[in-house]
């Protein structure tokens, strides 16, 4: 018996060889996508499995005098505010992913099936939970039925558009009721990235925000002779002009100058560092642009926290109320709201005294915090605690004991000696001064004054 020692040789070309282990390395990405929908499955089970347990087990916890929560109010509020904190996920995402939950288990089985099994993602479940939650109850199992064989043969895109076709078909309300229920959701808002910009999202009616954008670019179009700037710069800066500088029909001038805070380091406002300056709300921002602001402030506050100038930062039990430099110094150390994950600045906060007024808790700045009005009511009306531990960090306790740690936006010298002093507004000065110690709060006439504070904010004693 004869014995075949010629070897084998794979006569493909290299192009093939190497089309086939990137076939195979794409094989590992499908499947591995497959595993995260059966693990989104999982956790819509898990999710939901947790609303329930919380529906039921969540006792009501009020402060004395404050009118109690439902049962159910308090168990939602605090089951997000947990599963926000533990996952490091915004509330809203958090509100979103109970609602989806609860949809996939409750009323659209099939859908959570088919995740389960890995045969769609969860981009396409979302798309059905869209446009299932706009419809009826009693029709969802109908649109369910009609939409789902394709999730697993459309793109996201292409399958959004089939099951908003759909949709409408099923929809029993006119165009024109669900617009006028659209409405109601109209919003303005903002999402910072890096480098010193924003973006300004504005949901409102198409026809308005096709008008606005019209405008924006016939305008921009007119001003294109002997304009470096590109025809999307020019729409820009028009429709913030014209946010900036215009007048709201059928409303008088207020007489308030619009302004913006800015925490800048002296000695780069003086071109001795490199150091950022900070955009209250935002953070940090170049120091060119800070020299500007500087610039056109028509005042500045000197944060007083050196022993020599003596800040009050503790009225201890003698008033309740907080004095203007100690809120001052509060909104710089804290920045936003101290529940941990909660970005609203804390100009739009209440200053609340952690351990409370009504049970010997002191007016000191280290038992008071900015918590947003939604946090202040949680505090009161959940199981979670707070407790600073120093250097202006606070701990958070859940109610089903977890401890998250909030740090301070500044860290905020306090002072040894507490000595009167005058009023913390001082002219700005049209010579160069001595480098103080301290950072400078500067006060600029860019950007609108809310119109609207919680009334313990007291925002007035923040306008310079």
């Amino acid at each position: 018996m004869e014995i075949d020692t010629t070897e084998t040789v794979d006569e493909r070309t290299l192009y093939a060889v190497a089309a086939d282990a990137l076939g195979g390395m794409v094989d590992v990405v499908v499947e591995t996508e497959r595993m995260a929908a059966m693990i989104a499955a999982t956790r819509a089970d898990q999710i939901d499995q947790c609303r329930r347990f919380a529906e039921v087990t969540v006792p009501v916890t009020t402060s004395r005098g404050m009118t109690p929560w439902s049962q159910a109010d308090t168990a939602r509020r605090t089951l997000v505010s947990e599963l926000a904190c533990a996952l490091r996920l915004p509330e809203r995402t958090v509100e979103t992913l109970v609602m989806e939950s609860r949809m996939l288990v409750h009323e659209l089985p099939a859908t959570l099936e088919t995740l389960r099994a890995g045969d769609i993602s969860y981009r396409h479940v979302k798309s059905i939970i869209d446009h299932a939650n706009s419809l009826p109850e009693t029709q969802r199992a109908e649109f369910e039925a009609a939409v789902l064989t394709y999730a697993a043969k459309l793109s996201v895109s292409q399958f959004d558009r089939k099951a908003r076709t759909v949709r409408e078909r099923m929809d029993p309300a006119t165009i024109t009721e669900r617009h006028t229920k659209s409405v109601a959701d109209r919003e303005l808002s903002i999402e910072n990235p890096r480098d010193g910009m924003a973006w300004l999202h504005h949901y409102l009616p198409a026809t308005d925000a096709h008008a606005i954008y019209n405008r924006a670019t016939e305008a921009a179009t007119a001003r294109a002779k002997g304009d470096d700037r590109t025809l999307e710069q020019r729409r820009s800066d028009f429709a913030t002009e014209l946010l900036l500088g215009g007048e709201i029909p059928g409303q008088a001038p207020s007489g308030i100058r619009p302004w913006i805070a800015v925490i800048v380091p002296v000695m780069s406002l003086l071109g001795h560092s490199d150091e950022p300056a900070t955009l209250e709300g935002y953070g940090p921002i170049d120091i060119e642009t800070a020299r500007r602001l500087a610039g056109d402030a028509t005042s500045f506050v000197r944060i007083l926290t050196h022993p020599e100038t003596g800040a009050v930062l503790s009225v201890g039990r003698d008033r309740y109320s907080v004095p203007a430099d100690l809120k001052t110094w509060l909104r710089l150390r804290d920045g936003t709201c101290r529940k941990p994950g909660c970005s609203r600045t804390a100009v739009r906060c209440d200053i609340d005294h952690s351990h409370e007024w009504q049970h010997l808790g002191e007016t000191a700045h280290n038992n008071l915090a900015h918590l947003c009005p939604k946090h202040h009511a949680e505090k009161h009306h959940t199981g979670w605690r707070l407790k600073h531990v120093g250097d202006g960090d606070i701990q958070w306790t859940s109610p089903s004991g977890r401890a998250y740690l909030s740090e301070p936006s500044m860290r905020m010298p306090v002072p040894s000696v507490q000595l009167p002093v005058p009023s913390m507004r001082m002219p700005v000065p049209s010579v160069q001064l001595p480098v103080p110690p301290v950072p400078l709060l500067v006060a600029s006439p860019l950007l609108p004054v809310p119109s609207a504070y919680p009334a313990s904010a007291d925002a007035d004693s923040f306008r310079i």
